[in-house]
């Protein structure tokens, strides 16, 4: 029996040879066949590179897009709130004041820039028309409205809505701001044309009601601060005492 000791010296080297060349072709198919798969895998990572970048800008496209959609939602939202807020309480220094009320009603009086303008303050006094036409009779009028000073912010001595009234020092109620309706409208229009002066328009309510009284003026207004305000009612003359005073505050 022969071995491996009992080959020739050129079987040996053959023989090594041999396998140094198979070991050799199949290290070189092994790497043929790792580049093949690396390849590969970065063709696809290539293919998945290509497909992220094209939708990470898309996404940043549509991003940009919706700030850009918010911020003019937010722009248009502010311009209309500060237009909405000066309607609110734009009126200057000079006003009209129209007070009206059924005879045996109570009494509704509107601030506004001038006789065709928006109504920029309209309230309903806790005070019987008839009671007010008796105290101007016979002189002079105060009435002070009082509301409670409430940490909001934002809200302007107009926009309040619950007021405690006095007339010439005596409490008389509580005073509510209301929205302008239909019925009030209607008088609004009614004295339009009229910049001074009082007088009876028919009623429109039930007849226990009585007529319709009105009476309108100018109004000198004065700001104290931004809890403070006063409306002096300004006679045609420019002389005397003022008839009819206003004053608003919140304490």
């Amino acid at each position: 029996m022969s071995s491996i000791m009992d080959r020739t010296p050129h079987e040996s080297s053959f023989s090594f040879s041999k396998r140094y060349f198979q070991l050799r072709k199949k290290n070189l198919a092994e790497d043929d066949e790792e580049k093949s798969l690396h390849s590969f895998s970065s063709s696809h990572l290539g293919e998945d590179d290509n497909e992220f970048d094209v939708k990470v800008p898309m996404q940043v496209v549509t991003t940009s897009k919706k700030k850009l959609s918010a911020k003019a939602v937010s722009r248009i939202r502010s311009i209309f709130g500060k237009h909405r807020s000066s309607l609110s309480s734009g009126l200057g220094t000079r006003v009209v004041c129209t007070l009206f009320g059924y005879r045996r009603g109570h009494v509704n009086f509107a601030f506004q820039d001038d006789p065709n303008s928006y109504t920029a303050f309209f309230i309903e006094l806790p005070i019987p028309t008839s009671s007010l036409i008796r105290e101007m009779a016979s002189g002079l009028v105060r009435i002070a409205l009082e509301c409670d000073k409430v940490e909001t912010k934002g809200v302007k001595l107009l926009e309040e809505s619950l007021w405690r009234t006095y007339c010439n020092g005596k409490k008389c109620g509580i005073a509510i701001r209301q929205d302008v309706g239909p019925e009030e409208l209607k008088v609004l229009k009614a004295v339009g044309p009229i910049s001074m002066g009082a007088g009876v328009l028919p009623g429109s309510g039930s007849k226990s009601d009585g007529e319709l009284m009105y009476m309108r003026a100018k109004f000198e207004r004065v700001v104290g601060s931004k809890h403070t305000e006063a409306f002096y009612m300004m006679n045609p003359d420019g002389t005397g005492r003022p008839e009819l005073s206003i004053y608003l505050s919140r304490v």
